[in-house]
């Protein structure tokens, strides 16, 4: 996904939000409440500490809403947050910066939670030279914010869809026949193009030993034991291929550091985007 792909992106999904919260009567408690001549100044601040993702949804989501809104960003994406921490102050009609208040905030919260979860994985492997990666188990429709909110905490995007990968799980290997034969395939059909990578899921050493004789781009170890994966990358470095290694399944904050001494090269982790809980941020009117 290019830049001009991943701008439509972000700005349908923030006209999807507004629309699901506004519809086109809009906030019909503050018309009831404030004339268009009301005025306020409210600051967005953290309530807990964390890392910061999705300021830049900020200004795009209040523009939208109006543009006599005056936005100041304080604080920068991937950056820390503390309690009480300023992120950016708006100043302008009352009734539009309310209206933008729960979206603003909905996004900041997930995403910020995704963030710091993402970078609590990356602390605990900071000393190795493992990679942390994502999956593709996102919110659907919101998969572009949250691998930003991944990168933000400081880890890595795995493939963003099924179609810039091969990624052969353990379906595709039971329904073919096989590792081999589901490699073979896959090769076959990347014929010459050495910029579509393929990846393989393997459960055990001897299929990880079929995969290893087809010189994938990169084999996945699912589920295995901590003595499996090094024997797994020990194999790799007796043979001197250029296959890389990532290591997937179960994988938790008490876990990754074991994992990531194996020498494995990546580690996958679902739990980065469909467990994060979300950050403690609100908007206070002064």
């Amino acid at each position: 996904m290019n830049t001009n792909q991943q701008k439509e992106t972000i700005d349908h999904i923030i006209e999807q939000a507004l629309l699901e919260d506004l519809q086109q009567t809009g906030d019909i408690t503050s018309e009831a409440i404030f004339s268009d001549q009301d005025t306020a100044h409210a600051v967005i601040k953290s309530k807990s500490s964390g890392i910061l993702s999705g300021a830049y949804l900020i200004n795009p989501i209040f523009s939208r809403i109006n543009r006599q809104i005056e936005i100041d960003l304080l604080a920068k994406d991937g950056g820390q947050l503390n309690k009480g921490t300023v992120i950016c102050t708006l100043s302008g009609p009352v009734k539009a910066i309310l209206a933008g208040e729960r979206i603003a905030l909905n996004f900041l919260q997930r995403l910020s939670g995704i963030a710091t979860l993402t970078n609590q994985y990356v602390q605990a492997i900071k000393h190795t030279g493992a990679r942390l990666l994502d999956t593709r188990k996102t919110t659907p429709n919101l998969r572009i914010l949250e691998k930003k909110a991944v990168l933000h905490g400081g880890g890595c995007n795995h493939r963003f869809g099924l179609f810039d990968m091969i990624l052969i799980k353990d379906t595709h290997v039971k329904r073919s026949g096989g590792v081999g034969n589901a490699l073979e395939k896959a090769l076959f059909y990347r014929g010459n193009n050495k910029d579509l990578k393929i990846e393989v899921e393997v459960q055990s050493v001897p299929e990880f030993e079929e995969a290893l004789s087809f010189l994938p781009d990169r084999i996945m170890l699912d589920n295995m034991s901590i003595a499996d994966m090094q024997k797994c990358v020990s194999l790799i470095k007796e043979r001197n291929v250029p296959v890389e290694t990532e290591a997937s399944g179960n994988i938790t904050l008490a876990t990754i550091e074991s994992v990531a001494k194996t020498g494995v090269d990546f580690i996958s982790s679902g739990a980065l985007t469909h467990s994060a809980a979300a950050l403690d941020i609100h908007l206070v009117i002064d």
